[in-house]
Order: structure tokens, then C-alpha cells, then sequence
């Protein structure tokens, strides 16, 4: 990305988590449960919409077959992106989750402003690893590290009676 792009993707980026929709809600564990699956629905579309990309490349080549192992080199990615997406989303589902269940309720929405995150370092991760695999870390490590809070967050919070 060139300097100009990354400045209109954090402004972008910051203008959506500005809008993360406020929780219209009483503070029960369930309504909180259910609001953290909410940011996971939309957080899961990058991985559909990998899947679908797969699909659609197979589908019109000779790698409809997979047996044949005919993928082109841009399949090959996207199928190590989507097993990558599938890890982190199973890791960011839990900690939303939990975390969703341990933060104070004023704080809430960092359940969607985590999701947003996680959204874009997907897209990051894939569209790097799409321009030369070395260009996935910082979607890599974005989606990582999000992580890794999370699951800080909830371990410490669990044990620490939140």
C-alpha cells in the first residue's frame, strides 16, 4: 500500500469503529452472548468470501478436480489463507466470546471494534500473502495479536474473579 492509501485505510478504519452499534440491551450473560455472535457473523464473511473465491477458481479451471492437483499458484494461496482464517476464527470466536462476558458493559462494543480489526487484518493477511507470501505478516500479526489480547484479557479476568 502506498502511504496515501494506508492514511485513507486508517481513517476509514476509524471512522467505522466509530460507528460500532452501541448494545441496546439489559447486562445479562445471554444478551451479551448474543451480541458478541453478532460481530462474529460479520466477522466470518472474509472467510466465506475466501471459500467462495476458491470455489469460483476451481470451478473454471482444471483444478475442478482436485485430485488432478492443477491449482495455480494464486489457488495454492488462497487455500493456505482460508486454513490460516478458519484458525483464527475458531481462536477469535472463543475469546469474543468469553470477552463478551468479562468486559464492563459500558465497554461492550470493544466486541465489534475487535471484530472490525480482525476484518481488515484478514483482508491484510490475504491481499499481502496474494502480492508475495512475505507481505502477510502484518495482517498475520494483526490478527495475532488481537488474539492473544483477547485471550489475556479473558484468562486474566477469569482468574481474577471478573
Amino acid at each position: 500500500m502506498k502511504p496515501e492509501q494506508k492514511i485513507v485505510a486508517a481513517g476509514a478504519a476509524s471512522g467505522i469503529a466509530l460507528m460500532v452499534p452501541q448494545p441496546d440491551m439489559t447486562d445479562t450473560v445471554a444478551e451479551r452472548l448474543a451480541y458478541a455472535l453478532k460481530a462474529n457473523m460479520v466477522a466470518v464473511v472474509p472467510l466465506f468470501v475466501m471459500i467462495i473465491t476458491i470455489a469460483n477458481s476451481r470451478f473454471l479451471s482444471d483444478a475442478i478436480d482436485p485430485t488432478r492437483r492443477a491449482e495455480s499458484r494464486s489457488m495454492q494461496i488462497d487455500g493456505r489463507v482460508v486454513d490460516n482464517t478458519l484458525q483464527q476464527n475458531f481462536v477469535f470466536a472463543v475469546t469474543s466470546l468469553a470477552v463478551s462476558t468479562f468486559v464492563p458493559f459500558h465497554n461492550l462494543q470493544v466486541v465489534w471494534a475487535c471484530a472490525i480489526v480482525f476484518i481488515v487484518a484478514r483482508c491484510a493477511f490475504w491481499l499481502g500473502y496474494r502480492i508475495n507470501p512475505l507481505y502477510r505478516a502484518p495482517g498475520m500479526s494483526a490478527t495475532a495479536y488481537l488474539n492473544l489480547g483477547m485471550i489475556l484479557y479473558g484468562v486474566y479476568s477469569a482468574f481474577a474473579g471478573g
